[in-house]
């Protein structure tokens, strides 16, 4: 049960990761492309999570740790940019 149960989670995160790569590209504003960014770390982390439940491997979730801390300092540096015009005052 929980075997299918993570396959058809990976099918539906993997068709909400391209949907985000579309707006990522297709983003009419620079705020819609940084929130199509956002969401597609998010959804690598959850990609993450599932495999790591599916190999049973503690590994994965150490990594989609990291990428959650880094997502999240990418994301306040790029909305600061994206107010002030600078990063570092």
């Amino acid at each position: 049960m929980l075997s299918i149960a993570v396959s058809i989670a990976f099918a539906l995160v993997s068709g909400a990761l391209l949907l985000s790569l579309f707006r990522l590209l297709r983003g009419p504003d620079k705020p819609d492309r940084i929130l199509a960014l956002d969401t597609l770390y998010i959804n690598t982390i959850a990609l993450l999570v599932l495999l790591g439940i599916h190999l049973s491997s503690s590994l994965y979730f150490e990594a989609a740790l990291l990428i959650a801390m880094m997502g999240f300092v990418g994301t306040v540096a790029l909305c600061k940019y994206l107010l002030r015009g600078d990063i570092i005052e």
